[in-house]
């Protein structure tokens, strides 16, 4: 079985070299004949134990791979030396610089020495995600995290960056809607009340867009409400920072009449008359050649009595 290695402890050196490095891993006593290379150079070496090596490091330049070789079990995994300071990762941007306190925002951050990256750090939070696309590039995933700034930073076997900041956004909630209904036509304006609504894009009816809508401060949005089908849907505000929970907006269907019996009656009114439709429900006044009725009760969805 081939030897592993795990670490090299220190990861850099002058290119004099002539220094002592420990490597650690498995695989390294009671072998066959075993070689230590640091690129394609071989070196002297002392077997501290089954998982230690400690090596001289030949003179060099750049960054090499070193490996350790058993005899018939062969080659273990390169592990990168760097001949010279050591090169610490540095951060010069990220994009783009703000996103869901949800988490769960793809970020591309861009610097040096991003080789061998071992952690990306939002605030002291891992990142969901990483991967070095090079030595300059790294596409994170954000963690979840309270709103406000925080700073990001990239660690590497030879250190951690600086911070650039990154904004989280805290996640829209609504409360209430005022009034809570209004016709399938649209055209309602509404009140949305709650938290985090400042730089919201858009409002949502069951799914279709608002007409038209004002932020009015990051509690408040009035909103023209969308044409839609009758029936109760869940109102959502969509802001940086997310998509809000929903609140309840019912379409209420415009009345139709079909029908009034009795269909006629004495100037002098007092006649009492069923009128049968549709959507009767709720019905606020009646009206007979735009003079009110006297009174009225409302039967069920499909019938008054006038």
């Amino acid at each position: 079985m081939a030897p592993v290695i795990t670490s090299l402890t220190p990861s850099f050196g002058p290119p004099a070299g002539f220094n002592s490095v420990v490597i650690t891993g498995s695989g390294y006593a009671n072998v066959g004949p075993l070689t230590v290379r640091f690129g394609t150079k071989a070196t002297t070496f002392t077997i501290d134990s089954d998982t230690q090596i400690t090596a001289i490091v030949p003179p060099g330049t750049g960054t090499v791979n070193v490996t350790v070789e058993v005899l018939l079990d062969g080659t273990s995994n390169p592990m990168p030396y760097v001949y010279g300071p050591a090169p610490v990762p540095t951060l010069t941007s990220i994009t783009p610089t703000s996103g869901s306190a949800a988490g769960g925002t793809s970020v591309v951050l861009t610097g040096t020495n991003f080789t061998g990256a071992t952690a990306v750090s939002f605030g002291g939070t891992p990142a969901t995600s990483f991967t070095v696309n090079s030595s300059t590039q790294i596409t994170a995933v954000t963690p979840a995290h309270s709103a406000g700034p925080v700073s990001v930073t990239v660690t590497t076997p030879f250190g951690t960056s600086n911070g650039v900041a990154f904004t989280y956004i805290a996640v829209p909630t609504l409360t209430g809607v005022t009034p809570n209904s209004g016709p399938p036509s649209g055209g309602t304006v509404v009140v949305l009340t709650g938290t985090g609504l400042t730089g919201a894009t858009a409002v949502s009816f069951g799914g279709t867009p608002a007409t038209l809508f004002t932020v009015n401060s990051d509690t408040q949005l009035t909103v023209l409400t969308p044409a839609h089908a009758a029936g109760t849907v869940l109102v959502t505000v969509t802001t940086p920072g997310g998509t809000s929970n929903g609140v309840a907006f019912t379409y209420i269907p415009v009345p139709t009449l079909t029908g009034i019996t009795p269909n006629s009656g004495p100037p002098s009114g007092g006649t009492v008359v069923v009128l049968t439709g549709t959507g009767l429900t709720g019905a606020t006044a009646v009206s007979f050649g735009g003079t009110p009725a006297t009174l009225f009760t409302v039967n069920s969805d499909t019938q008054l009595t006038v």
